[in-house]
């Protein structure tokens, strides 16, 4: 269940962040509001995720779902350009959250 939680956090996380540039600024109320309620569950979920998992294994995966998921969403969302490096640099991220996970 900590596994689970750990990762609706980290997508949480990207939630926020994407709520953040639309909301200009905070000049925006509705993005501002999702902004606030979307790190609130971040910050949350996580907080009960690692009540049993290891912290330091937690933070990185946490915030590498956090970085890829928003980086993808940048790609489609914002036109963001996808070059090969910036998706080769994700991959890297998740055989690292992959590697963390097997190696508990």
């Amino acid at each position: 269940m900590a596994w689970l939680l750990l990762i609706a956090s980290g997508f949480c996380e990207a939630a926020w962040a994407i709520a953040l540039k639309y909301s200009e600024g905070f000049s925006r109320l509705l993005p501002s509001i999702a902004t606030v309620v979307a790190m609130a569950a971040s910050m949350g979920l996580f907080g009960l995720a690692v009540k049993t998992l290891p912290i330091g294994t937690a933070y990185v995966i946490w915030t590498g779902i956090g970085a890829a998921a928003t980086t993808a969403f940048g790609f489609y969302l914002f036109d963001e350009p996808p070059t090969a490096l910036r998706i080769g640099s994700i991959v890297l991220i998740l055989v690292g959250i992959a590697g963390l996970r097997l190696s508990l």
